[in-house]
Order: structure tokens, then sequence, then C-alpha cells
């Protein structure tokens, strides 16, 4: 659902560089290097796994060495904790001075009812902890001073004066090494966020992404030299880029190693500042990789920004005059409470007017960035709203400046420079605010009703809700919707279903689950733990996937009372089906997905929008068979294989092979029938798993291992390349082994090699367990393993003329069909029976499933092995386990941080879906990439208008019938309409078309009873209609496609 593409170069944002030439490391200033790499810590893999494939051992290292200081443990200052705890950091310690209020317990989940009175960081620091245990977590109460601050690598304030700030980070600033600071505010549905990570602050990766590469194809002799490359992929290269070379055959000139800049970028070219007349000629080969250099910031202390702000970080364009208003904004709030000791009153025209005043007046003295006009309107809604800390606000913000410190202590991605200004006013509800609605009544909502009111509130307590998912995004939605109201009156009701059960790598984000949760259902234990944070929310937890398989449970009459749906989905064909379903009940869908640091949110509104399967994302391009098999360039294609080799050995054959046993016969008759190459193919493995290739002993299972190694990675290749001679030319005279194809060389086989061994291991190891064979203690041991496998007898292979290896790019199947192919089934067959004679009573094998989350059962082992082996073959650079682990177990990056953003972002739009009054204008789809930072929100597409006569519909339209009428009386209810019906269906079966003299038979018989007869349909007793096609025609004969028909027949 995300793009892929490299966003603009965040310098548009306010970006600089700062200082000299010179590249201090991460948090120096001048030369001292306080902050070096610390020393290695051991990374639970099996926990960070997504999060490692977002940052990096490096950097999670980093983050494992830090030590935070959040103050104010409001409802924002509770979600930065809790992100920061799920990232891992060394210690976080919470201070604040303040007693809970039932105020808080809109915002932060860590409190309750029974909290109130005592002090808000002593109160959440046990939940807090719950999160991780491997972070140290500790409250401090007193006021801080500037002392406080010195032990820190970074500190974050939710809730001080401008003073106070101030002070505060003039400290910072000239502390050495410099202290990040950042102060945030969430007022209502306004939010600010300032970063000053000290003047000489080094970025190490400026966007977290890969190194883009190109495979090269030609490079001129000339200045400057244009470099040409395959168009297998495009290039991602951008004019400035820095990039260096190797593998150049001929040209050897360039593959120094040093860094050459990118001029004229194209889509599958690129010149370099480089004379090449005088290097060697270009003849084959080479790779171009980008070089990512680190980048120094220097940032200014708040004092000297908030004079002088720079440009401000943009999320709207349709607001593009808005942050140097709420830059003033906050100013005044600060002032007014540095005059009255508190907030302005929900709805007090006195306070508001003394608002106006306050920010006319430091509007009046910024003489250098005065603003010409003050929204008087916005600074009212500002000001009114301004003591509530709202909880879809500190999702979002604590999504944000969770990420912040983590670039802070890292280096990792680029800083957010320096100020950055939110509102969501459009959230406010479309009827007028009566000031009596606004008061507090000693609720939990109080802060919440202060800026929308008592109405929406009640809206909200009566809505149902259907949330579906309770992974990462559905502990973050029911957290939110808990805090909001949603469903917490008994007229209300949320439903969350997820077929799903809690793993180990789910504890680093997904944060309503503990490590004593794993193995349950995850929407039992979410609904659980939402109904701790607020025990009003009337949840009901399902284990069911939605999906057509479930629609008795998910039924006409469960959709029609929904209100709102939320999609908390990771893969793009249940969001489909969610999408369809209410396009067909019309029913509001929010939707939203991250990946890595990237998130983005989509609201699908009846009526209004496009829906979500409007626009989709072109599918990600897979590479040909042929390449994976016999040809590949990268790495993926050698997990690709890797992964496929796995499935195919361990899993897939022993399925096959315990088919036949079950039922020989049956087995026998379905190969005959299919009588293909692939049936044929299918019979060899089964056939060669029972005979040569069966283990008995778990020496038989190291020889079966040794044996694949030789000819996986020697025989195969030899053959590939006896085939394809280096030499080899194509039919058109062009060398066969050109780019990208990379020409292979076969493995020799050692024991003193512990990658080899540890291949051997493995796959002995996986082998016996197929065969259900006790695996010896010794099997783990290499040295006795290298005994075993130097024992091994591996004959001489001879290569064999005539083999055909598929090299059409096209090709989806690597099977050739022969003429012989049912005599050699019928063989094959034969010998079947006779090799199962020989296993014992009852012999099976057990399958195994590949599951990449468990690091003790060897299959990751077996996978980078085989992927690393077959990447030497081919002078591919090797991964490691955890790398082979992303890409084969096809782990998508996860992270906190932009699970809580979207879902913020999604809770500011279900404010609007409840009031139910507001146009498109004010609704907004969000990408949004933490890692620049980038920020852009957008109206939705409005759903495209069909207009016939005077009647217009879109997507979102059902044609209904309430009464059971005939196929004659449903054409006349169209003529009515001035459209004439010719051809009705049904499914995949047509009801009635005009064209066909025998369908005027069928005229007086009801629509249903005709879809029992001929469309042989069965309509379920929980539905009381049915779903018709009707292809009509205007008086002009032109087609016209109209909404599906529904007759409600009972």
């Amino acid at each position: 659902m995300l793009p892929t593409k490299r966003p603009p170069s965040p310098s548009g944002a306010g970006a600089e560089d700062g200082g000299d030439a010179k590249r201090p490391r991460l948090g120096e200033s001048g030369t001292t290097d306080d902050r070096a790499l610390p020393p290695p810590q051991e990374i639970d893999e099996d926990l960070h796994s997504r999060q490692l494939a977002v940052y990096g051992r490096e950097t999670m290292r980093r983050l494992f060495a830090s030590h935070v200081l959040v103050s104010g443990l409001n409802g924002l200052g509770a979600e930065i904790a809790k992100n920061l705890a799920l990232a891992g950091v060394k210690s976080i310690t919470i201070h604040d001075v303040k007693n809970v209020e039932m105020w808080d317990l809109s915002a932060n989940f860590f409190l309750s009812e029974d909290d109130v009175g005592k002090n808000r960081a002593v109160a959440c620091v046990a939940k807090l902890q719950e999160l991780n245990n491997a972070v140290l977590i500790s409250t401090l109460t007193e006021e801080l001073t500037t002392e406080h601050l010195s032990k820190f690598q970074a500190v974050v304030f939710t809730d001080i004066s401008l003073d106070k700030a101030y002070e505060f980070d003039d400290y910072c600033h000239s502390h050495q090494p410099p202290i990040s600071f950042i102060r945030t505010q969430v007022c209502g549905l306004f939010g600010s966020v300032f970063c000053d990570f000290g003047p000489n602050f080094t970025v190490l990766d400026v966007d977290g992404e890969d190194p883009h590469t190109g495979i090269i194809a030609s490079i001129s002799s000339d200045n400057p030299a244009i470099v040409s490359c395959v168009d297998d992929e495009r290039l991602e290269f951008q004019d400035g880029d820095l990039v260096v070379f190797s593998e150049v055959h001929g040209m050897a000139e360039l593959n120094d190693g040093k860094p050459r800049k990118v001029k004229n970028a194209r889509p599958f070219s690129f010149s370099i500042e480089e004379d090449t007349s005088k290097f060697g000629n270009y003849i084959k080969g080479g790779i171009v990789t980008q070089v990512k250099e680190p980048k120094v910031l220097c940032f200014k202390t708040l004092r000297d920004a908030i004079r002088d702000p720079g440009d401000f970080l943009l999320s709207d364009f349709s607001k593009f005059e808005r942050s140097p208003v709420l830059h003033l904004a906050f100013q005044a709030l600060d002032k007014f409470m540095k005059d009255c000791g508190r907030y302005p009153v929900a709805g007090c025209e006195e306070d508001a007017q003394s608002f106006l005043k306050i920010s006319a007046d430091i509007n009046e003295a910024s003489v250098d960035r005065k603003l010409e006009s003050i929204d008087e309107k916005l600074l009212r809604q500002f000001a009114s709203g301004s003591r509530a800390v709202l909880n879809p606000m500190s999702a979002m913000f604590g999504g944000i400046v969770g990420q912040e410190v983590v670039k802070a202590c890292s280096g990792k991605f680029h800083p957010l420079y320096q100020f950055f200004y939110f509102d969501s006013v459009e959230s406010l509800p479309t009827h007028p605010l009566d000031p009596q609605d606004l008061k507090p009544s000693n609720s939990r909502y109080d802060a919440q009703v202060s800026v929308f009111g008592s109405k929406i509130q009640k809206k909200l307590e009566e809505a149902n809700a259907f949330v579906v998912g309770s992974g990462a995004l559905g502990c973050e939605f029911l957290k939110n919707l808990a805090l909001m109201g949603v469903a917490c009156s008994g007229k209300g009701k949320l439903t969350i279903t997820d077929d799903d059960i809690i793993e180990k790598s789910n504890l680093s984000r997904q944060f309503l689950f503990r490590d004593w949760n794993i193995g349950q259902a995850k929407s039992t234990v979410a609904a659980t733990a939402a109904s701790v944070i607020n025990p009003s929310l009337l949840v009901d937890a399902l284990q069911n996937r939605a999906c057509p398989e479930t629609e008795n449970v998910f039924d006409d009459t469960f959709w029609e009372g929904l209100d709102v749906v939320i999609n908390a989905l990771d893969n793009v064909n249940a969001r489909m089906y969610m999408d369809q379903r209410c396009l067909y009940f019309s029913k509001p869908l929010l939707e939203s997905g991250t990946l890595g640091a990237k998130c983005n949110t989509q609201m699908v509104i009846p009526r209004l929008t496009e829906n979500y399967g409007a626009s989709r994302d072109p599918p990600e391009k897979q590479a040909p068979m042929c390449t994976v098999h016999s040809f590949p360039h990268n790495i993926d294609h050698c997990l690709t294989w890797a992964r496929s080799e796995f499935e195919g050995l361990l899993e897939k054959t022993p399925n096959e092979v315990n088919s036949y046993l079950s039922n020989p016969a049956q087995y026998a008759a379905a190969m005959r029938k299919a009588g293909d190459a692939q049936a044929r193919e299918l019979l060899e493995r089964v056939s060669e798993c029972l005979d040569k290739d069966r283990c008995s002993t778990f020496d038989d299972c190291i020889t079966w291992a040794r044996m694949k190694f030789e000819d996986y990675f020697s025989n195969r290749v030899k053959q590939l390349t006896f085939t394809f001679p280096e030499d080899a030319a194509t039919s058109t005279g062009t060398p066969f082994w050109s780019a990208p194809k990379r020409f292979p060389r076969a493995l020799q086989f050692s024991a003193a090699d512990t990658s080899h061994l540890n291949f051997i291991m493995s796959a002995s190891i996986l082998r016996a367990e197929s065969f259900g064979i006790a695996i010896p203690d010794r099997a783990k041991n290499t040295s006795k393993l290298a005994d075993v496998v130097k024992k091994v007898k591996v004959h001489m292979f001879e290569p064999k003329k005539g083999v055909n290896i598929v090299t059409d790019e096209k090709a989806t199947n690597l099977s050739s069909t022969s003429v012989d192919d049912v005599s050699v089934i019928d063989d094959l067959l034969a010998k079947l029976e006779e090799y199962a004679k020989r296993l014992p009573s009852g012999f099976q094998m057990k399958p195994i499933q590949f599951e990449k989350d468990d690091d003790t059962n060897f299959h990751m082992d077996l996978i980078s092995g085989f992927a690393n082996m077959r990447a030497r073959n081919y002078s591919i650079p090797e991964v490691d386990k955890l790398k082979a682990k992303f890409i084969a177990g096809r782990i998508i990056p996860a992270i906190a941080t932009s699970t809580a953003m979207a879902t913020g972002l999604v809770c500011l739009e279900l404010y609007k879906v409840i009031d139910g009054k507001h146009p498109i204008e004010d609704y907004r789809n969000t990408f949004a990439n933490l890692a620049l930072p980038l920020f852009s929100m957008a109206e939705p597409v409005p759903a495209k208008e069909t207009e016939h006569q005077n009647l217009s519909w879109t997507v979102w339209d059902r044609w209904c019938i309430k009464r059971n009428l005939t196929i004659a009386e449903l054409l006349q209810w169209l003529a009515e309409k001035g459209l004439t019906a010719y051809s009705i269906s049904c499914g995949t079966s047509i009801l009635y078309n005009s064209m066909f003299p025998r369908h005027k038979d069928r005229l007086n018989k009801k629509v249903v009873d005709v879809a029992k007869e001929v469309a042989k349909v069965e309509i379920p007793e929980y539905r009381s209609h049915l779903d018709i096609c009707v292809a009509c025609e205007d008086e002009n004969e032109n087609d016209v496609d109209i909404p599906v028909v529904s007759v409600y027949f009972r």
C-alpha cells in the first residue's frame, strides 16, 4: 500500500548543513567523541526482528545504550514513553510534579480512576515497565533543575513553560556532548514539536533506505562519461548522488572505490564527472552503487529559533499560511498561562478576548516576522481547547516525538528541523458549539468534551464499530477507542476480530500483549487489555477471519447495524474484501497501513469518496523463473530460490509421500489422469525420497546433505556452464553471459569451511526430523560432523549434452513436456509400489512448514546456507542470517512510532465520521515518512458519479426493491427510470436475455425462483435478498452501467 519511490529531499523542509566539510561522529561537538558506538550488546532477534528490519544492529545498539528523560506524564508523555519502551532504550526516567486528575484519563492509558490524587509519574511507572523488562524505568517527582539533565542523551518536555524551556535548552545545547532537547505540546486539536540536537549533529543515514544500485550495460570513453544500465529496473539515482563502481571489466580504473557524482540522471542512464577517454575500453559487467554520506546539522537554540524559526515543516498544503499563526498561538498561550496561572476556559468569551489581545501584542512586537492579519476564528478555537490533551493527537505526536528521540540517540534518519505545527480543526463538529455543552462534569471524557461538546461524546459512546485485526494497528486502535469512549455506553458496541495468536515477535510493537500472553488469541487478549483502560468499553472479541466463508457470522444484520469499520490489516486481499463489504452496505471504512517508518491513511466515506479498490499500487515486480533458478544476479534471487528448495524438499515432497502412502490407488489414478510433465516430476521426487534418498539413520541424513551440496553447488553449475560456456553467444551474436547474467563457478566442498559444514548440519538435522529419526547430540558438533562428512563418497560428475535449461524470461514452468510422460509415469508408479513394501508399517513422513521466528529450529540456518552457497557460485555478496530472515521470511519492517501516528490520524477522522455531516473537503488522506520526516495530507478523491436523465449514482449505490417481483415487473421498474434492460444475471448465470426466445417463458416467474432454478443459488436463512446484475441501455441504445439491484423477497 505504501510508495517505494524515494520522496523529495528533506532539505525543502528547512534542513541545512552546518559547519564545514569535516564529519564529526554522532553527537560530537568539534573533535570530542563522547558517544562512539557502544560495545556490541546481545539483541533478542526473536523479539526485535521487525524493528531490526527498520533500524539495523548498530542503531539498535545505540538505542540500547541511551538514557532518556520524559517530563510531563499527560497523555502525550505517556505515548512517547510507551514508544520508547517498546523501542528498547537503556533507561527512561519519567518526571512529573503534578497529580492525576479525572481530566488526565481522556488520554493517558496507564491511568485509572483509582490513580486520581497520585503523582502522575508514580502512577504510570509499573504499567510502563511491563512493556519491556529490559528497559530500566524510574521516576522523578521533584522540580527539575539543569543538574538533573546531564546523564541523559535526550530529554523530552510535554508540559513546561517557555521560560523553563529556554533555560533547559540553553543548558542542553551548550553541554559537552550536547543533550538532544525536544519540547512538544498538544492543545486540543493543535500540536507542536521543537527539536534542538546541538550545534553539530551528525545524521549517519538520512532516509534509512538501502543504497540504490544498477547493473551496468555500457560505459562510454568520453568526458563526461555516460553510464548505461540494463533495462531490468529503473535507476533511482538523482543528480548529485555519489556512486562507486565495482566488477567493471576493461575500464578497470573505475573499480578504485572513489565516489563519483551523478549528473543528468535518467531512468536507465546517467553521466559521471570523469574523463574516461584515457581509461581502458569497457568490455562487460559492472555494478554501480549509491554512496550514502553522513550529514551535519547545525541546530539553533529555542531562544534563537522562537525569534527566527526559519522554514516550517509543512503537512497540509491547503494550510500553507497556518504554521506562522500557530507559532504565534503557542507563544500567546504561554503568556496567558504566565499571566493567569491557568489555561483559557473552554467557550469563555472573556478568556478568548484576552488571548486575542495577547496574540496581537506578540505579533506587533515581532517586527521581522509580523503577520499582516491574524485568523481570529482559528485563535479562538485554539484557546478554547488548549487545556485538552486529546488521545488521537497524543497518539500522532507520540509517534513523531518518539521517532525524533530515536534519531537523537542513534543518528538514524533525518531529524525534524526544527519546528513542526499541526492542526485538525476540520475534526470539530459541523454544528455550532454551545459553551454550556463544553463544561466539565468530573468525567473521564471531560477533556474531549471541552473540545467537541457532549453531543459528539454521546454519539461516540453509542457507536457500533468493527475493528478488523488486533495486531500492531489493532492494539493502538483499541487503546484509542477506549480512551475516546467509543462503544462505552449500553447502546454502543465494539466488535474486534482476528484469527491469529500472539508470538514473541509481536511484543515489540503490539503493546497490549505481554510475554505471558504468547500463544493466546490476539483479539481476546487485546479486548481484555482495552477493557482495563476503560471498564465501560463494551467489546466483543472474535477469532474469525473476515472473508466470504464467515458471512454467516458477519451477516447482513451485523453489517447493517454498524456505524464505522476500521481496518487494522496487513494484506491487500483482506483489505479488498472489507472494501467490497463496506461498499455493499454503505459503511465508512477507515483504512491505514505501515511499512517501517512510513505510514498512510485513507478515508473511504459513503457517497463522498472513491473506494479503497478504486486505485491500487502496481504489483511488485517478480523475477522471471529462469533468473531465479539459473541466472540469479542479486541475493534476493538466491533467497527466493532457497526458500523454494526448502519447501520442496521438506514440506511438499513429504506431503506428496504421505498422500501416496495414505491411498496409493487414488494417488496413482490422479497422476495418470494428469499425465503431464509436472505429474512426472512429482513422482520422480517421491520415488527418490523413498529409494535412493531414503534415510534410516542420522549418518544417512549427513550423507544426503553432503550429496545435496554437491548437486546444488557443483554439479548443476558444471552442467550450466557446459551447456552455456563463458564465451557462448545468443542467436543474434551477442554474448550469452551479458549483464545482468553472472557467470557461475562450481564450489569445491571443504570440511574446513564453516559455512559448508553449517549447511550440512542444518540440512541433516531437518532431514532427520522429516524422517522421524532421533537427532544425536553430536549432530551439532562440527568436528564430529566433519569426520562423518569426510567419509562420504562423492562420485565424479560428467556434464551431459542436450540438457534443456530454460532461458525464456516469460516461462512460468521449468518442467519440459515429453512424449514419454505417460509411460514414465506408469514406470514410476510401479517402482513406488515396490519401494512402499520396504517401509515399516504405518510409515509417514513429517512435513516441515517454514517458521522464520524460531531461531532454534534450523530453518533459517538452512535457507541462509542455501542462499549464500548459491551467492558464492555467482560471486554475489552474501548476507547474514538476520538479513536472510528479512528477505526469505518476507518480514514487513515495523516500528511502534509509525503505527501510533497512523492510528492517531485515523481517529482524528473518526470524529468526522461520527458527526456524520462533514463534506469531503474536511476529510484527509495522509502519507507520512517519519524517517525524512515528510507529512503529506490531501483531500480524498471523490467518488465518480454516473448520470442518467434525472438520476445519478456512484459506486456506493445499490438499488433495493423491497418486494418479491417477477422478471417482467423488474423490466417495468427499470423502464420507468428510462432504462431498457436486455440482460439479467446472477453470479455467472444468465437469468434473462432478450435475444433468447425461450427466456420469454421466464418473464412471469419470480426473479428469485429463476435464480434458484437456473443459477442453483442457495440463499441462507439469514439473508432476505438476492443480488442481480442488469445490463441496460438508454433511449439512444447506449449502454448504461447501473448499480447492483437487490431484490428483497422476504
